[in-house]
């Protein structure tokens, strides 16, 4: 049964080519290597081919399109694969979970998730993958080899997939849009991981703690959580991250490079994603709602944070006083309070900071820069945290309450020392 259905598969993307070798001589079939020419039947154009058994390429042309595209291959087969795309058709079935795929080889790889073969061995670190691809990929994070350049802005990348996924910026297509919102995007996988963000499904789940991820990239970074890895070392400074883009953001700190600027203000920044929180502050839109007290956020993690004043979690232990922190990142500075390190550096004065936040706003006194301005009364601030505490001032708002008798204060500091009061009440 299971031949009958690869035969079938074969004769529907599989075809033969018969050439004559010429308008009075006999007809072969290309069963040998050999060099022929053929005429297209549309424009009488010739073009040389080599044929070896099943197989045809070109030299330069691919006259095989496909009808919905566009898109040109060189061989049939490949068009036959191609349009599976299209069709939607999966001839090729998982026996063991019932997975359909287009292409027999991509049945192939998600086959080692079950068998757990991993036969492709890193020589440099002995790290084993399921494909040879895979392999290849990983190879390039110890050669650092960059060998697809953008021809737009000449930016290197490791591999053609990164390219492709580059290349989408210079041409603002977004061909894949979300039904739900309407929200575009420029891969069929960046859609997929945001209509994730509409059903709440996270099918990536650590077996070490249980916690559940969108992305298996994340699940990865995740598990390094657990074992302790990092294997991007600054060669600068020897410190070491769990992610390549760590590693990117913190060499910054050494070249002072900031690449991102907003076209607003011209505020630069040293991540994209602190660009994208920036430009927020002008456009205003912060879509993440809590539904505990109704306060919007313009970042979901920022309302993740937000939601353990309600539950009180604070996930984050430090090992050597035992005291815990809702946030991570409060977490590592604290620790410095154990270590004495302070790592951020004024290049003007060279004052020596803990938080790379604090060396941010000690720099304002040197710039005399105030690029946050108050849309109330025009009053313009060196941090954005100096206006957002005036601007309570025009709206008379206290947001800051305290659970034992209910006052509420203008600003946090007011209600902790507050609090204080309560404390030496009770002892």
């Amino acid at each position: 049964m299971e031949g009958d259905r690869s035969a079938e598969r074969e004769d529907r993307v599989i075809s033969f080519w018969t050439v004559r070798q010429t308008e009075n001589g006999p007809e072969k079939s290309a069963t040998h290597r050999e060099k022929e020419s053929f005429q297209y039947p549309d424009c009488g154009k010739s073009q040389e081919m080599y044929l070896s058994g099943q197989q045809t390429t070109y030299t330069k042309k691919k006259p095989f399109k496909c009808l919905e595209c566009g898109k040109c291959f060189s061989q049939k087969i490949s068009i036959a694969c191609h349009q599976a795309i299209h069709t939607g058709e999966k001839l090729f079935t998982c026996l063991d979970c019932g997975k359909s795929f287009s292409r027999k080889r991509s049945l192939t790889c998600h086959q080692a998730i079950h068998t757990g073969e991993k036969p492709f061995k890193c020589s440099a670190c002995e790290k084993s993958f399921s494909q040879k691809i895979h392999l290849t990929n990983h190879q390039v994070t110890h050669t650092g080899e960059k060998r697809f350049p953008c021809p737009e802005c000449g930016k290197h990348f490791s591999r053609k997939e990164y390219l492709l996924s580059h290349q989408a910026i210079h041409s603002e297509e977004k061909p894949f849009k979300c039904p739900e919102c309407g929200k575009g995007f420029c891969q069929k996988k960046h859609l997929t991981y945001h209509q994730a963000t509409h059903t709440g499904e996270k099918p990536f789940q650590c077996l070490e703690c249980g916690k559940s991820f969108i992305r298996k990239e994340h699940l990865t970074c995740h598990q390094k959580t657990h074992s302790g890895e990092k294997p991007f070392k600054c060669l600068e400074c020897g410190k070491s991250f769990r992610q390549k883009e760590y590693l990117a953001s913190h060499q910054t700190i050494h070249t002072g490079k900031k690449p991102f600027k907003c076209v607003e203000c011209e505020s630069t920044f040293t991540e994209k994603r602190s660009l994208i929180d920036h430009q927020a502050t002008h456009s205003g839109e912060k879509p993440f709602k809590c539904l505990d007290c109704g306060k919007n956020f313009r970042r979901k993690t920022h309302l993740t944070v937000h939601q353990r004043i309600h539950t009180g979690e604070k996930p984050f232990k430090c090992l050597e006083c035992e005291r815990s922190f809702s946030l991570k990142t409060t977490l590592h500075l604290h620790q410095a309070t154990h270590t004495g390190e302070k790592p951020f550096k004024c290049p003007e004065c060279g004052k020596s900071f803990s938080r790379k936040t604090r060396l941010t706003a000690h720099q304002v006194i040197h710039t005399g820069e105030k690029p946050h301005k108050c849309l109330e009364c025009g009053k313009s601030f060196s941090w954005q945290r100096s206006m957002i505490r005036h601007q309570i001032t025009h709206t008379g708002e206290k947001p800051f309450a305290c659970l034992e008798c209910g006052k509420s204060f203008l600003r946090k500091t007011d209600l902790k020392r507050h609090q204080a009061i309560h404390k030496r009440e009770k002892h």
